[in-house]
């Protein structure tokens, strides 16, 4: 498919198919913009007091989605968690390609930061992604360590390993919905601009340092190409001293966070990470 085809089919996939009688109802929703950045803030219903602020960064392969195909997931999120959401709007490649992206999630993440009051309202601040997104989360979090205090990340069939090989692309590689040809097509897309180093933290996360960092929430989809990449990084959160809480879903592909209306396994996974998200945002505020 062409780009415009691709970002046309995503849509079509999760915004048009959309009737008014799925739509998660949460609190209040408004479009906003944060250092020049658009976003969609959500907050939850009946809040009482003060709440943590999460923010939210989209995937799609860095080069198609946006807040509208990722508002049911970010609903569902609110819902479950009873945190105010901060969904970003980054540049996308090839018109923007890499680091335009991850300079987008660090701005967010620091301008959201600034101005928690009018979010959650509480001092916590955390992070979180699917696929792309998930890799811009676990970057800006390195990026902003000492800087910004983020109490949590959540991250979601992350790509942390752009570059690398893990056995998971082998075995998952074709008929699973993401691709190898996909990835080989989307890395080409992101890295259109500057050409990466093999090994850099700043597009594959997996090869930061991960010391100091919040504790994490990192699920994976059993039949996904990702897979191993995610689990990787998990293990190097522990491994550097950082509080992990790794789930993978037996069966599940790639994207399954908003499959739940076609799958009922995948609904049930979905409330978990959720559910999973929760409590360590409650842990997180609890333990101060």
């Amino acid at each position: 498919m062409t780009i415009p085809e691709a970002r046309a089919g995503m849509r079509a996939l999760r915004v048009d198919s959309v009737r008014p009688e799925d739509v998660v109802p949460i609190g209040v929703v408004t479009d906003e913009v944060v250092d020049a950045l658009p976003v969609r803030v959500y907050r939850p219903a009946e809040v009482e007091g003060p709440v943590a602020t999460v923010v939210y960064l989209h995937g799609g392969g860095w080069f198609r989605g946006d807040v509208d195909t990722h508002d049911q997931v970010v609903r569902r999120l609110v819902r479950d968690t009873g945190a105010v959401f901060v969904s970003v709007d980054y540049r996308l490649a090839p018109e923007h390609p890499w680091p335009a992206a991850t300079h987008d999630a660090v701005r967010a993440v620091r301008a959201v930061a600034a101005r928690l009051e009018s979010y959650g309202g509480s001092d916590v601040l955390a992070v979180a992604g699917d696929s792309a997104g998930g890799n811009l989360a676990a970057i800006a979090t390195q990026e902003l360590r000492g800087e910004v205090e983020i109490a949590a990340q959540l991250l979601i069939y992350p790509a942390t390993d752009l570059l690398g090989h893990h056995p998971s692309k082998d075995e998952f590689g074709t008929g699973h919905l993401l691709t190898t040809e996909m990835t080989d097509h989307i890395n080409t897309l992101y890295f259109s601009g500057e050409a990466p180093a093999a090994g850099d933290w700043r597009h594959s996360p997996l090869h930061g340092d991960l010391t100091g960092l919040p504790p994490a929430v990192v699920a994976t989809a059993g039949c996904d190409l990702l897979r191993d990449e995610g689990e990787a990084y998990a293990a190097a959160l522990a491994g550097a001293g950082v509080r992990v809480d790794l789930v993978r879903y037996d069966g599940m592909i790639h994207g399954f966070m908003d499959q739940g209306h076609v799958s009922r396994v995948a609904a049930d996974a979905t409330l978990d990470v959720n559910r999973r998200f929760a409590r360590l945002l409650a842990e997180v505020a609890r333990d101060g």
